[in-house]
């Protein structure tokens, strides 16, 4: 399905009903947000995983611009701010209030944007593996791959964040793909979850190229003005964003809305290294009153 957002036709899919028969009432349940990681992928690479919270919610996946079936709009709408903005326009357009927003890696940089710029529209905020600042520990990052990965992969992540600051040639995101992407996990993924993505390599390039918006963006400063209550996820062996970014990011908001939760032995996005664990907690953040 698409709709109308901000200039470009955002495509989205529904999992379960808003409203379910509970004996003479007709049950509301809240709507789960989806927003998926990259940027460059789509909202596939969250099912079937989260299809076990559609007991509870009415989940929605959503691709944004630029990526998965979305459509492209101008390159300039390419950044956090815009994604951020298509989030509430999108609710809006849906009829959707009030809605819980997950985002996991990039997915969580566009909730913190959404949530930072639109304060009072989401009821609840999730966020798993991901940053508040561009770029953060560099060296941290260039440690961890290269204990899991060895001195080769230590080099690529060396290259990428402390000496060009993204990829400076295909050759290098190649190699980045095949030897570091399979050590963002401590457990192997599903190879069939990347053949079902849709893939958008030229997003994914201007916004963590050289120069790109991944570089250089910090939401900090804004990280006050969040109204509602966030948990933070994230995995102490995850090379690629770091549980210290989560650390930072939990410091920043209002104490007594945040729950911060770390998963040792786990890697990027917590959910594919600890299925029951990452599950149960947010089962129990959804139906928090």
């Amino acid at each position: 399905m698409h709709v109308s957002v901000n200039g470009v036709r955002l495509f989205f899919d529904v999992e379960g009903a808003k409203l379910v028969p509970d004996g003479p009432v007709m049950r509301e349940k809240p709507v789960l947000l989806m927003l998926h990681g990259g940027p460059g992928a789509d909202h596939s690479i969250y099912r079937p995983a989260y299809s076990a919270l559609a007991d509870i919610a009415q989940i929605v996946y959503l691709d944004h611009r630029g990526n998965g079936r979305s459509e492209d709009g101008p390159r300039e709408g390419w950044n956090l701010a815009q994604w951020g903005d298509d989030v509430s326009t999108f609710c809006d357009a849906l009829g959707i209030a009030n809605p819980i927003v997950l985002g996991a890696s990039f997915g969580g940089m566009v909730a913190l944007a959404y949530a930072t710029r639109h304060a009072a529209h989401p009821s609840k905020l999730i966020v798993i593996s991901t940053e508040a600042r561009g770029g953060s520990y560099p060296d941290r990052r260039v440690e961890l791959f290269e204990r899991f990965g060895g001195p080769e992969v230590g080099a690529l992540a060396r290259r990428r964040f402390l000496e060009f600051h993204g990829h400076p040639d295909q050759a290098s995101r190649d190699a980045w793909r095949r030897l570091a992407m399979p050590l963002y996990f401590r457990k192997p993924r599903d190879p069939d979850m990347a053949r079902r993505a849709v893939n958008r390599p030229e997003v994914l390039q201007l916004f963590t190229g050289p120069g790109g918006e991944s570089h250089t963006f910090n939401m900090f400063p804004e990280l006050h003005r969040i109204q509602c209550p966030t948990l933070v996820m994230g995995g102490e062996d995850d090379p690629m964003h770091p549980i210290e970014s989560q650390a930072d990011i939990a410091a920043a908001l209002p104490p007594q809305l945040v729950q911060f939760e770390r998963f040792a032995n786990c890697g990027h996005a917590v959910v594919p290294d600890a299925p029951e664990r990452a599950m149960a907690l947010l089962r129990e953040f959804i139906l928090r009153r």
